[in-house]
This record gives C-alpha cells, sequence and structure tokens, in this order.
C-alpha cells in the first residue's frame, strides 16, 4: 500500500501560476480591443476627410458653366487606361471631352491627387457621362470618387455624383 500525498508544498506556486495566465488573457483582450478601436477610428477618419474631398471638388463644378463641365481630352486618353480608374462602375468609354486650357484647371483632370487636411494623400476620380430625361433634354452626370492614395486595394472612400442641366444652368 501506497501512503497518500498529503502535502501541501507546491499548490502556491501553481496557483500563482494560473492566476497569472488568466490575467495575461485578459490584459491581451484589452489590448486587442483598443487596437481595433484605433483601426476604426482611423477608418472613419480617411472617409470623413474623402466625404469633405469630394464635397469641395463637386461645388468647384457647381460654380462652373454648363458648357465647360466636361474632361480635358488629352489627359483622358492617357488617364483611361489607368486602373482603379477603368474599372469603376462610373466609367464609360464615352466620357465628355473638350479641349481645355493649359494647364488644365483641376476640375478638367480625370485623376489627380491632393493632400487632404489630415495629411494623407488622396486620389479624385472624375466621370462626366452625358445623360438624357423624358423630355429630351440633354444632362450631364458628374460622379467623383475618391479613393486613398497610398493603400494597396482601390476600394472608394466616397462617391458623390451630381446631374447639371443645361435649361437650369445648375
Amino acid at each position: 500500500m501506497l501512503p497518500r500525498a498529503r502535502s501541501q508544498e507546491g499548490f502556491g506556486l501553481i496557483e500563482l501560476l494560473m492566476s497569472m495566465t488568466m490575467l495575461n488573457i485578459g490584459i491581451l483582450a484589452l489590448v486587442a480591443a483598443f487596437q481595433s478601436g484605433a483601426f476604426a477610428l482611423q477608418r472613419a477618419s480617411k472617409i470623413s476627410t474623402a466625404a469633405a474631398i469630394a464635397d469641395i471638388q463637386m461645388e468647384r463644378f457647381r460654380a462652373m458653366n454648363y458648357n465647360s463641365i466636361a474632361l480635358d481630352a488629352g489627359l483622358f486618353a492617357t488617364d483611361k487606361n489607368h486602373s482603379p480608374y477603368k474599372d469603376d462602375l462610373a466609367f464609360s468609354a464615352g466620357q465628355l471631352t473638350q479641349t481645355c486650357a493649359s494647364p488644365a484647371p483641376d476640375e478638367c483632370k480625370p485623376i489627380r491627387t491632393l493632400a487632404g487636411p489630415d495629411g494623407k494623400r488622396y486620389e479624385i476620380d472624375t466621370y462626366i457621362i452625358s445623360d438624357s430625361v423624358a423630355t429630351g433634354r440633354t444632362l450631364k452626370r458628374v460622379t467623383l470618387v475618391v479613393r486613398d492614395a497610398e493603400a494597396l486595394t482601390a476600394r472608394p472612400l466616397a462617391r458623390i455624383a451630381s446631374t447639371f442641366d443645361q435649361a437650369t444652368g445648375s
């Protein structure tokens, strides 16, 4: 018959080891939660900045004469093959183009890159197509897509579209 071990030696060390392991798991979960929150805030910041940039650019189009709303023909010829510009849903080979002044104003550029107020670089893709309504009037539909110029993915951060009517001048 073997003697039963009744000694309590070493149990304090095992309890300490188990409590440290559980504490470690809790701390790691908190760190992961903070990191996830930081990524969400960064993404929200980029999206709101991109939306503001798109609004500012669209206001520039609203201030223009109806006949001036078009893309520069020379720049479109080179930019139309650039991915992600050509892969966007708003892309059409029949974009409205004309010869713009040299150098082309920002509103005439199909693709342009600028630094946002947050110091990050954004790409603004401009699409302008001719559209018509049942009354037969010709309209111009301007779509602006803002992307993160530094990201490896070309996912749009903001998209805004507006229709301009020659009859109303807007």
